[in-house]
């Protein structure tokens, strides 16, 4: 049932998810330029920053009390307030003694904060849109996600290092982005307080003294569906071999030549990695929400599946040639990351079609953790596996590591008219 007066999609769906991408991207990417910038090695930086995919992983374990317990709207405006404290008080820890351990800490803490906000945020996402405009939005809400990203990514990366030159000053230059990221987040918290609708849907599960018995029925029935184990075969592979390659990006790009990197700035690669190539990713997201808005998630899946995978060979280009013109290696990544952001749409849109009907915020949240689970465990051991083999072998061990997605997209299924727009 629909609102009265129900506001346009254009209205929240951008703001919302350029508000969910901004902590994610601080904690999985920003972090591992921080920690690469003040010296930290490649092997703790993988190891350390994978653990900090735990909260995402686990969201499932708290994911019905979204339904159950105040409505996803307090859930998102309230979770946006914490992360927005959690940013600054990142920023404050530069300066400690132990700021290393103490920063994970905080960033550990917040990213179970932003873990909740994506329960709400996801759950009311589906609330608010027919299955068709699911489809279309889906490129909407990717564009903004990566506009996000360039924000929280590129954008302060350029700062952190346009700081940390014109200072000589690290910590400084950090404790300066996070203060920034900080106010932006709030500034985020209370255009959403305002503008954020209250549609009559968004409600509390009825329960009352069932509430538990409802609680483990959520698990059940997601446990419960049809080829289970293809789901979880599909979900948990889909991204097996980027969960690797993402963790070790940046360090390579970092790396000087003589250690196998391309041996760029910090400015440099927040203009290429989180920038050029974030726009690259958001353009391919908009064009695969179209295509499968027209076509179909079934007929899109193969395409959408080489898309993404078969891009990795640029990064064995990369550690081969070891190219220092700047445009040529900001091209390469575009194009990766163009190929990506196209098929990536395909495991967005299969997942909403997996947790469709009853407790459907819960059940994209097992879908969310399931595939965060897959880029936690690969990815923290991908820097022992990187020292071990070098760049270039670690990319075309990176590439091997994607054919098991291919074997899952041959088995799983998906309904012929998911997603394509009807008339209904």
């Amino acid at each position: 049932m629909q609102t009265a007066q129900q506001k346009s999609p254009w209205l929240w769906v951008p703001s919302l998810y350029f508000g969910q991408a901004i902590p994610y991207v601080v904690v999985m990417t920003l972090s591992v330029l921080m920690y690469k910038d003040r010296g930290v090695s490649n092997d703790d930086i993988a190891f350390y920053t994978s653990w900090l995919y735990l909260p995402w992983v686990i969201k499932p374990l708290w994911s019905p009390l979204v339904d159950l317990v105040r409505t996803k709207r307090w859930w998102i405006v309230n979770m946006q307030l914490a992360i927005g404290a959690g940013l600054g008080a990142v920023g404050f820890t530069m300066h400690l003694p132990g700021w290393f351990q103490i920063s994970l800490g905080v960033l550990w803490v917040m990213a179970f904060f932003s873990a909740t906000h994506d329960i709400a945020a996801d759950g009311f996402y589906m609330l608010g849109l027919k299955q068709y405009q699911q489809a279309v939005f889906v490129g909407v809400r990717s564009t903004f996600y990566r506009l996000a990203t360039i924000a929280g990514g590129g954008a302060m990366g350029m700062l952190a290092g346009h700081l940390t030159t014109r200072t000589g000053d690290a910590v400084f230059a950090w404790t300066v982005t996070f203060s920034v990221l900080a106010a932006l987040f709030v500034g985020l918290f209370a255009y959403h307080s305002v503008v954020l609708e209250r549609p009559a849907e968004d409600q509390t599960v009825p329960g009352g003294d069932n509430k538990l018995a409802e609680f483990f029925a959520t698990f059940a029935s997601f446990f419960g569906k049809r080829d289970i184990w293809l789901i979880l075969g599909f979900i948990l592979t889909f991204r097996l071999g980027e969960a690797q390659l993402l963790k070790l990006a940046i360090p390579f790009m970092k790396d000087p030549v003589i250690k196998g990197g391309l041996g760029m700035t910090t400015s440099q690669i927040g203009l290429a990695y989180s920038t050029i190539g974030i726009i690259a990713l958001t353009l391919g997201g908009l064009l695969g929400g179209v295509l499968i808005s027209r076509l179909g998630l079934k007929r899109c899946l193969w395409l959408m599946v080489f898309a993404v995978h078969i891009p990795d060979v640029v990064f064995v280009f990369l550690a081969t040639a070891l190219p220092q013109n700047f445009m040529l290696i900001a091209a390469s990544i575009a194009l990766e990351q163009f190929g990506y952001g196209f098929g990536f749409t395909a495991m967005m849109l299969y997942m909403i079609m997996v947790s469709d009907g009853e407790h459907k915020t819960a059940h994209y949240a097992i879908c969310t953790g399931l595939m965060a689970l897959g880029m936690m465990v690969p990815g923290m051991y991908s820097g022992k596996i990187q020292e071990f083999l070098g760049y270039q072998h670690f990319f075309i061990y990176v590439c091997l590591m994607t054919i098991p997605a291919f074997i899952m997209a041959a088995l799983v299924k998906i309904d012929p008219e998911f997603g394509k727009k009807t008339d209904k």
